[in-house]
């Protein structure tokens, strides 16, 4: 079907725009897309009005198997050359049963036109109700969409929240870590420095070692300020004020210009040695008085609290070990002084030369259990013993004591070196003091040119012969002195002759403890055998002095030393005749 107006007026415009409102419905063009046409062509025929002249609006409809188009064109009555602009165009579906016959005549009735108005009009109607259908739905969509966009900025700001509390979470937990960091640093110094101030008995050392502890890591400076009863002057020193008020108090001390806020801590002006420096004045107090001050300055502007604590806590340890040293000094120059009271002045003996050593231990109160005698018997000849009592410190000095008083005792009636020692060991075996001790000893008769000698336990002598033979006495000696066993020392002899040289000693002179004794005993007999004849018959002392020197020169020993040499004189035992 095809169909053409004319449209020179408003009326014409109108009649077309119905007739092809009926044609579309007529054709089966939906309601949605007849509305969309019939607005479309109104607005054209608008425009083409407004321009002027005769315009022709066509109207066709082509049908085929797979469908129908309904076309609407509009273009001038007449097109002249000028004209470039395409003729206006719009098809839409429509379905493929139409009934066409009815709209032939449509612009013919003015019934049927004005029908064909409502119809437009009830296509309107219907188009705006869809309209508002789809305007709530958009509403409610709306509506929907800003329901979620709310959820969504809660959402956010939930997140935000949890963010940042996680943020937060996290600074903590690094701030605890922190804090937990530095607490073990802390710790795991003081135990180190603890384990250093105790591991020393010397207090000067003790003293050298708290700036080294102590600089840089948690002062700048460190002042060791150690009281002496005795010099009362040494009080009155250029120390700062704040040091004094600790030492009298009995308190820690803060000098500076600022408060400190440190626990434990009284806050002082600043220092007038030194006012733009803070200073941590923290008494070395013991269990009756302050031993001392230690005065510190901070690495940076100031303590952290819990520094102030530590530092308070280790000079607390530090006070100890220092009281603890100087007991331990006390007593050891106790012990030794004691020890070297009880020691033997060594007779002059015709033909016959003794030099003896006593050291104490350079480490430890490992003094107090070394000892030597010489003396004479009643038939003329000479005891000479070493001996080495078990323990340390007063109680085995008073032991050695008592032993050598017992030997010198059972010597009167002439008793031979083993006979001596089964009585100490009796004698010892009685007191069950928990107490052993060993012991060597030798006799040398001016009549009788050979040694006799016995030993309990203890290392075997040394004999250096004039020309230069070493032998080391290793005979089958006896058991420790006062164990729970009943035994019979026996005595060995052994040639002596002239220019012979024997040495006696005990365990601290050849033991070490990561070599044990036999390599000590071998050196010893290499040293005592390099020496010339000459030296050990005219210089027995400083033989005695360079014989040790070798043994002791390249460690500290744990253990006291002693050393008794006896060296006989050449050609001084001929017919029992002493030389002069």
């Amino acid at each position: 079907m095809t169909r053409t107006w004319y449209v020179r007026t408003i009326t014409d415009a109108a009649q077309a725009r119905i007739v092809t409102a009926r044609l579309a419905a007529a054709c089966g063009v939906t309601t949605v897309e007849r509305t969309r046409l019939v607005t479309a062509l109104t607005a054209q025929l608008r425009q083409c009005l407004t321009k002027g002249g005769a315009w022709r609006v066509g109207v066709e409809t082509v049908m085929s198997p797979a469908g129908g188009d309904f076309r609407v064109e509009v273009a001038p009555a007449r097109r002249r050359p000028e004209d470039r602009q395409p003729p206006w165009r719009v098809s839409v579906p429509c379905a493929e049963d139409a009934d066409v016959s009815g709209a032939e005549h449509a612009d013919d009735d003015p019934a049927t036109l004005a029908e064909a108005l409502f119809g437009a009009d009830e296509d309107a109607a219907l188009l705006l109700e869809r309209l508002d259908e789809q305007e709530a739905l958009v509403a409610f969509h709306r509506e929907e969409l800003h329901q979620t966009n709310q959820g969504v900025l809660a959402l956010h700001a939930e997140l935000d929240a949890a963010g940042r509390t996680q943020r937060e979470l996290f600074a903590a937990e690094q701030k605890a870590r922190k804090e937990a960091e530095n607490a073990r640093g802390r710790l795991t110094f003081l135990a180190d420095a603890s384990a250093a101030l105790t591991a020393s008995l010397n207090h000067e050392a003790i003293v050298r070692l708290l700036p080294a502890l102590l600089v840089p890591r948690y002062a700048r400076t460190v002042d060791v300020w150690l009281f002496d009863g005795a010099d009362e002057a040494q009080r009155s020193g250029p120390h700062p004020a704040a040091a004094v008020l600790a030492a009298r108090r009995g308190r820690p001390q803060y000098a500076a210009d600022h408060p400190g806020g440190l626990p434990g801590v009284d806050d002082q002006p600043p220092s007038a040695l030194d006012p733009g420096r803070p200073l941590l004045c923290i008494p070395l107090l013991t269990r009756r008085a302050s031993q001392g001050v230690l005065t510190l300055s901070p690495p940076d502007e100031r303590w952290d609290a819990d520094d102030a604590v530590m530092l308070i806590e280790l000079t607390r340890r530090a006070s100890i070990a220092l009281e603890n040293a100087r007991r331990f000094e006390h007593n050891r120059d106790i012990a030794e002084t004691l020890q070297r009271a009880l020691l033997t002045d060594l007779p002059t003996t015709p033909g016959l030369s003794l030099a003896a050593r006593y050291l104490p231990a350079t480490r430890g109160l490992n003094i107090g259990g070394d000892w030597y005698d010489a003396f004479r018997q009643p038939d003329g000849s000479l005891i000479t013993v070493v001996g080495d009592v078990t323990g340390h410190g007063l109680h085995a000095a008073v032991m050695m004591s008592q032993l050598r008083t017992a030997l010198r005792a059972y010597a009167v009636d002439g008793s031979s070196p083993g006979q001596l020692l089964t009585r100490l060991h009796q004698f010892l075996h009685r007191l069950r003091l928990d107490l052993y001790a060993t012991a060597v000893i030798a006799r040398f008769h001016p009549d009788d040119p050979t040694l006799t000698w016995a030993a309990a336990g203890h290392p075997p002598p040394v004999l250096r012969t004039a020309d230069g033979q070493v032998e080391t006495l290793d005979a089958k000696p006896g058991a420790m002195l006062g164990i729970p066993l009943k035994q019979e020392i026996r005595d060995h002899t052994v040639p002596l002759p002239p220019g012979s040289t024997l040495a006696l000693y005990t365990d601290g002179l050849v033991e070490r403890r990561a070599r044990g004794i036999d390599p000590g005993i071998q050196r010893l007999a290499e040293v005592l055998g390099e020496f010339r004849a000459t030296e050990l018959d005219e210089d027995l002392e400083g033989s005695a002095d360079r014989l040790l020197h070798p043994l002791l020169h390249d460690s500290e020993h744990d253990d006291d030393v002693c050393l008794l040499l006896c060296h006989v004189h050449g050609g001084a035992r001929r017919q029992g005749t002493p030389r002069p």
